[in-house]
């Protein structure tokens, strides 16, 4: 993010922030005066305007009287909504019960995460063995006062000595390490900074991790470059200017680096990521600790194609990879003889997609996706097929996987009617029993969740879930809230959600189109999402809308979209290009500059999903449906844009530029707010703030497309 740099006279102009109506007379809403400078860009020979680029600069003092003014009038807005202090306590009602996650099993210890309810952070526990009395091994509520401080990446030592672990703090991608001593509880005096985006990979008495450059202005931390990371190792109860170097490549700054480890540590594993050259493949190397190897050799090259590595099987590696299969594959990888032309199909390409691989008890999970839900197959180590594990309903697997010696393993299944519970699979019995059930106070039997397939513009098949409150008529007046995203191979798969259910309970209809860009159906159908035909992605979800208007599930004014991220991205285009189809619209921390995206923290990463406007042909492509870029004067529908302070992955510049504009232009009596949220990032940092902003959303979607609710 480009520091703000204005003369006195412009800074005159930014500082005298007033309120005047917007051109719609009956429009109840005064906006803040929002400057507009003369700024300009000519591009490939066309200019283009950014009157409002001085927003980018979010440390300077215009843009907080801007934010400060912006936030006033929205939340005046959202407190006059009768039933907002409803809506939040009807959230909090759902949200509070106990979740878990599965248990992580080592020699004979438990170690799982619990909130009992409505904590900020879920705690932490550790246990002597199954029945064992669980203690607090690390309370993430204690590291800050306000809750908004999380615990992230946390990694424990092979022989469960000690837990390595990061803190973000109020949001931010940025996280510091630390180190306990899992036996008398102590954090060690060990620090690590200016890690982001990390993982902590274990071998012997330390780990390798790494870590960026500290950014010349540490103020400014937030919008720093993020380039020339490193890999080094740590040993623990040293200083951080002590940790060994173990890779670097200067001459590639923009390059990512991570570090992984195998089950038994034996091979350390780097892959590299290279996206913006517009690249989505990683290249992969290998150390080979019995060995006592010191460097780093390759096994896959080029960026081409994914592949990573899942754990080693003896002498082999067992790796993932969409190389010569779409779909992905299981292969076996002798790291001695790297060449593609060594790799052994263990789990050849299906139809289905290859979701994830798993591996403990001697045995590999491979999970597939078959129409968005997952199918769990069960091999042993030389690809034999042995079982597949059933599952209730359609839904969702997570997890799945464990240590090598051990009898069971445990994973999470989950739907949208199907709150999310813990399974114990025997490997010897091949059975599923349930080890946590979800305490939630929710009837399922009570709701319906159904599978439709509709055609998007261009004659492809697109799935789409539909879920609602049994006994609906359709006679297109239905509420309808559709959520989407479409992007980067990222699938939304079925999975329940608590804070829907006070929307069910009104009538309103959950659909979740499947659009391409995801991973649903493999690689083919994320690249038919991507940079020059990104357009089918905004096409399927408005054929989605389309869809459930002629099905008279509901008509443009009771219909409502929701996307975050690339979904507020998805939400921005689709209300510029087609106004008339919505009601409300909900861009969560979108990426709403198309032109600029890549100048911004890691907005370089997504070249490869995008593309990128320093090519004249994606420049041009993109001026078609950048959202900020297309916004005329128009009867937009009623928006709300959210975003947050320390969100340094999608800048809030994104936002703040996209609602200056859409404010200048609203048409009509919609309007047009962004919510700008303290000490959350790329998402709310906490329980709290996750159900405020949840209710801010719903009450704001529901007021505006005129439901009373009954709570």
């Amino acid at each position: 993010m480009r520091p703000f740099k204005a003369s006195c006279a412009l800074l005159l102009i930014l500082l005298s922030v007033g309120r005047i109506p917007v051109r719609s007379q009956d429009h109840p809403l005064r906006y803040p005066v929002t400057a507009k400078t003369g700024q300009a860009d000519t591009l490939f020979g066309i200019r283009v305007a950014d009157p409002y680029r001085w927003l980018e600069d979010d440390t300077s003092h215009a843009v907080a009287r801007w934010v400060d003014k912006e936030n006033t009038l929205t939340s005046s807005y959202l407190a006059g909504i009768p039933f907002r202090s409803r809506m939040q306590k009807r959230l909090e009602e759902m949200y509070n019960y106990p979740k878990y996650t599965a248990p992580l099993k080592k020699h004979g210890l438990y170690v799982f995460s619990k909130n009992d309810g409505l904590q900020n952070q879920a705690v932490m526990y550790i246990q002597k063995g199954r029945n064992g009395t669980p203690e607090v091994l690390l309370d993430p509520n204690t590291f800050s006062a306000d809750g908004t401080a999380r615990l992230v990446a946390p990694s424990f030592s092979a022989d469960m000595t000690y837990l390595a672990y990061g803190i973000s703090r109020a949001g931010s991608d940025w996280i510091e390490g630390y180190v306990m001593d899992i036996r008398t509880r102590a954090l060690l005096p060990d620090r690590l900074r200016w890690i982001k985006f990390e993982s902590f990979a274990w071998q012997g008495n330390g780990f390798f991790y790494s870590r960026f450059d500290a950014p010349v202005d540490t103020a400014k931390a937030l919008s720093a470059a993020n380039e020339g990371d490193r890999v080094l190792y740590h040993r623990v109860g040293t200083t951080q200017d002590e940790d060994r170097l173990v890779f670097e490549d200067r001459s590639h700054p923009k390059r990512f680096h991570l570090v992984s480890t195998t089950d038994d540590e034996r091979f350390a594993i780097l892959t590299v990521m290279d996206p913006s050259t517009g690249k989505r493949g990683y290249e992969v190397s290998v150390c080979d600790r019995s060995k006592g190897e010191k460097e780093f050799h390759p096994v896959v090259t080029g960026f081409d194609d994914v592949a990573w590595v899942a754990d080693d099987l003896g002498e082999k590696l067992l790796m993932w990879t969409d190389r010569q299969a779409p779909n992905g594959r299981a292969v076996l990888v002798d790291p001695s003889r790297p060449a593609d032309s060594s790799w052994v199909d263990l789990l050849p390409e299906q139809t289905e997609p290859l979701q994830t691989l798993g591996t403990g008890g001697g045995r590999i999970f491979a999970v597939y996706m078959k129409d968005v839900a997952s199918r769990v197959a069960v091999y042993d180590t030389v690809g034999k097929r042995l079982d597949e594990i059933a599952l209730p309903v359609p839904g969702t697997v997570w997890g799945i996987g464990g240590e090598n010696e051990d009898t069971t393993v445990f994973y999470t299944f989950t739907s949208f009617t199907f709150p999310s519970t813990i399974y114990e699979y025997n490997i010897a019995a091949r059975t599923s029993t349930i080890f946590r059930q979800s305490e939630v106070k929710f009837d399922p039997l009570s709701y319906a969740t159904t599978q439709v397939f509709y055609t998007s513009k261009d004659g492809t098949r697109i799935p789409m879930f539909l879920v609602h409150r049994k006994g609906i008529v359709l006679d297109g007046r239905n509420p309808v809230l559709m959520y989407g995203y479409g992007g980067f191979k990222i699938t939304i798969a079925p999975s329940f959600n608590p804070l829907l259910v006070p929307l069910l309970d009104e009538g309103v209809v959950y659909a979740s189109p499947n659009i391409r860009g995801g991973g649903e159906y493999g690689e083919q159908w994320h690249q038919a999402g991507t940079k020059l035909k990104k357009q089918n992605v905004f096409d399927d979800f408005i054929a989605a809308a389309e869809w459930l208007i002629a099905q008279k599930y509901t008509q443009p004014s009771r219909l409502a979209l929701w996307g975050g991220s690339n979904g507020g991205l998805l939400v921005g285009a689709v209300m510029t290009q087609r106004p008339d189809l919505m009601k409300v619209a909900i861009p969560e921390f979108g990426v709403m500059d198309m032109l600029r995206y890549q100048k911004f923290t890691l907005g370089r990463a997504w070249v490869a999903d995008y593309g990128t406007a320093d090519d004249s042909t994606q420049f041009r492509y993109f001026l078609g449906y950048s959202p900020l870029h297309n916004i005329r004067d128009a009867a937009y529908p009623a928006t709300l844009v959210t975003t947050a302070d320390h969100d340094d992955r999608v800048v809030p510049a994104h936002s703040f530029k996209f609602v200056a504009t859409l404010q200048e232009h609203q048409q009509g009596s919609n309007p047009a707010l962004i919510r700008i949220d303290t000490k959350s990032g790329h998402g709310a940092s906490n329980t709290s703030k996750r159900i405020a902003e949840t209710a801010d959303i719903f009450s704001f979607l529901l007021y505006n497309l005129g439901v009373t609710p009954h709570f």
